[in-house]
């Protein structure tokens, strides 16, 4: 039996893998656990919350699931791709994926750009479509300073693991990334030993599961999770 642990972003919660865990569970008969990390979701509340307890959670997950089945594979999302690194170099995993993981960040230059797209649908009166400002809305005044610095030591904590995953790795990346430059999966590439895989997404930007792509990065996924496994 096969399982598969999906780990959401920083500030965000299950939304944002819900698509790619959506099509995982119609086209294959894993076993699929989603942990919602402390003081994420629709309803955020990270004050007070430390980015251990973001690890722990996903490791009890993790954990708990290579209870119930003899293959595992770990996708995560921007932070959830840095814990899910840690985890593929702390326990036998068979296969890793990252999407928009956020070993360095932040994109100023496409940052500006999506400012300037919310101020022209601003303008037209098309703003309240924007994915980009409706995230922001949901996030504005519900992360406290801390939570950010939480972030912080979370990526210097898991970023030494890089040197030792072993297992097959695909990474997902947008080429309009706002959040984590789309250069710095070539980091990626020098800091993990094996080879990884590497597609990039020209109209996608950081939460890749959500935009124009992501039907196609669904595929992407399915197809390297399942090659030369069998089932």
């Amino acid at each position: 039996m096969i399982g598969c642990l999906c780990i959401h972003g920083f500030t965000g919660g299950l939304y944002e893998i819900e698509p790619l865990v959506a099509y995982l569970k119609e086209h294959t008969e894993w076993i699929i656990k989603s942990p919602l990390l402390p003081g994420h979701g629709v309803h955020l509340a990270l004050e007070g919350v430390s980015y251990t307890e973001w690890i722990q959670t996903a490791e009890e997950a993790l954990i708990e699931l290579k209870q119930e089945v003899d293959t595992v594979y770990i996708i995560g999302f921007s932070m959830g791709g840095m814990i899910a690194s840690y985890l593929a170099s702390k326990y036998e995993v068979a296969k890793l994926v990252l999407l928009s993981p956020s070993r360095r960040y932040i994109n100023i230059a496409q940052m500006g750009l999506d400012i300037g797209d919310m101020i022209k649908d601003r303008i037209v009166g098309r703003l309240q479509d924007n994915l980009l400002y409706k995230i922001y809305q949901h996030k504005r005044g519900h992360v406290p300073l801390r939570a950010y610095i939480e972030f912080l030591k979370c990526m210097k904590y898991t970023k030494p693991a890089l040197k030792n995953i072993f297992c097959p790795v695909f990474v997902a990346q947008g080429i309009q990334d706002g959040m984590v430059p789309y250069k710095s999966t070539h980091y990626l590439a020098e800091e993990i030993p094996t080879d990884i895989e590497v597609i990039y997404y020209s109209d996608s930007k950081h939460h890749i599961c959500l935009g124009k792509d992501k039907d196609v990065v669904n595929d992407a996924v399915l197809r390297f999770l399942k090659r030369t496994i069998s089932t």
